[in-house]
């Protein structure tokens, strides 16, 4: 397994060789070189960055030996422990850091681990800082602090009741409607932060939480990526709870799936679209969301007379455009809400509450909320990448093949049928190809994508 550097972090599997894997010396390498990447950006006696993780395995290891990299080179840490990244994102300025870094490979599997890197707005770094601090790296040009001037570590772990805070500061949060709707709820924390997190924002809000797989000891009772086919468990305990709903996150809670009464996905692409429908109802204005997000985003947009664009995959190009856009609501179709208001990061403890208040408002059942909004069909598959797969070359031969058709190639190939779309690009994330593709059934919506991996298979000759 090679470490995969790209805008969304420095990640890889723990163990193994140096540069094959996130070994410690490849996390005190990026840590040391993101460090002297901070204390390039200003010129300052004092330094401090905060740092949180979630719950997996690997993540006590991996924080100790980041933070006291950063105290080699002289800057303080704030040190939130078990946390999650919309936390650390919020955090960053209260503190007034110079920056953060959140432990966590998001929703990959136990075995991985990652640093993801903020800068003082508590953002995602942008392509050429992320260069930059890759080219650092690889320079060792880094420059340790002497004994007298080493960095301190300060514990601080109110920052997931502070976050909540925030949250419930929010003008459109109704939250007397919430409490008086009674809500009961199953959580399903896939034993990461998101167990801290979620049922302490319920508990503010007058919610019964049923708490399952909420222990944070990182040993993932299934795949920690919040899709229909790994959340069997979560769909019985809704059904046996009579619960109003179910909620499910991902180990470093910024990505929100829900579950309606019946035990069936409310779909984790109409996350944002729920929560934008309520914030458009109060405040109409643009959206944003990625190119492998859900087309029922702007149709939602347009009903209340605002303007939707698609941005390229990652969330910092999801920003970068919600700020140039002037956008009230956005985020990525994966479950990714980014509400500016509090905060330009996508986080679940925000969704929530919005959806919260949009269903006490609506005084519906979720199936009967969701019945209220477009019906497109999404299919999500991937092909693992092998030394034969050109990948260039596999999305050119693609343009070239489909240019009669209405083309997109900011990130990858999108094309856009008239009443279907497919999105091929290579992941930042994980060594795949990714095939997305939605269309009005699901049906059709996986054939379409059967087509495509079929079609790439022959271009590549496998």
């Amino acid at each position: 397994m090679t470490l995969i550097k790209s805008i969304s972090g420095i990640r890889g599997t723990i163990g193994g060789k140096v540069e094959d894997n996130l070994t410690p010396i490849d996390a005190v390498k990026f840590a040391a070189a993101y460090g002297t990447w901070i204390k390039q950006q200003r010129n300052k006696k004092n330094y401090k960055v905060v740092v949180g993780r979630d719950a997996r395995i690997s993540g006590e290891m991996i924080q100790n030996l980041v933070m006291n990299t950063l105290v080699g080179l002289g800057i303080h840490v704030v040190d939130l422990g078990l946390s999650t990244t919309p936390t650390v994102e919020v955090a960053v300025p209260m503190e007034h850091a110079d920056g953060g870094i959140i432990l966590t490979a998001s929703h990959n599997p136990k075995q991985w681990n990652a640093l993801k890197l903020l800068n003082a707005k508590g953002e995602f770094l942008n392509g050429t800082e992320g260069q930059k601090i890759l080219e650092i790296a690889e320079s060792d040009s880094m420059n340790f602090s002497e004994v007298d001037v080493l960095g301190k570590i300060t514990k601080n772990e109110a920052y997931i009741d502070l976050h909540i805070d925030e949250v419930l500061d929010l003008p459109l949060v109704n939250k007397k409607a919430i409490e008086d709707a009674n809500f009961k709820v199953v959580v399903d924390g896939v034993n990461s932060t998101g167990g801290i997190a979620i049922p302490l924002l319920l508990e503010r809000l007058g919610v019964h939480a049923v708490k399952l797989y909420c222990e944070p000891t990182g040993h993932f009772p299934h795949n920690p990526e919040p899709l229909k086919e790994h959340l069997g468990d979560l769909a019985q305990a809704v059904v046996n709870e009579h619960a109003d709903f179910g909620i499910v996150v991902d180990p470093d809670v910024d990505r929100l799936a829900f579950m309606d009464e019946t035990g069936e996905m409310f779909g984790e692409e109409y996350t944002l679209v729920a929560c934008a429908d309520y914030v458009l109802s109060k405040n109409p204005g643009n959206t944003v969301s990625n190119m492998s997000s859900t087309r029922a985003l702007r149709d939602v947009t347009e009903k209340y007379g605002g303007v939707y664009e698609a941005s390229a995959v990652g969330e910092v190009n999801v920003v970068e455009l919600m700020k140039k856009n002037n956008v009230v609501i956005g985020g990525e179709g994966n479950g990714g809400i980014i509400y500016p208001e509090l905060h330009y990061g996508r986080d679940a403890l925000v969704g929530v509450a919005l959806f919260l208040s949009l269903l006490a408002e609506k005084k519906m059942k979720v199936s009967e909320l969701r019945a209220t909004y477009p019906n497109y069909f999404m299919s999500k598959k991937k092909i693992q990448l092998t030394p034969e797969l050109d990948v260039d070359g596999i999305l050119s031969t693609m343009e070239s093949n489909y240019s009669h058709e209405k083309l997109t190639t900011i990130d990858g190939v999108k094309i856009d049928f008239a009443d279907s779309w497919v999105h091929l690009r290579k992941s930042n994330t994980e060594p795949i190809i990714r095939i997305y593709t939605e269309a009005p059934t699901q049906e059709s919506a996986d054939n379409l994508a059967d087509r495509f991996i079929t079609e790439i298979k022959t271009i590549a000759n496998i």
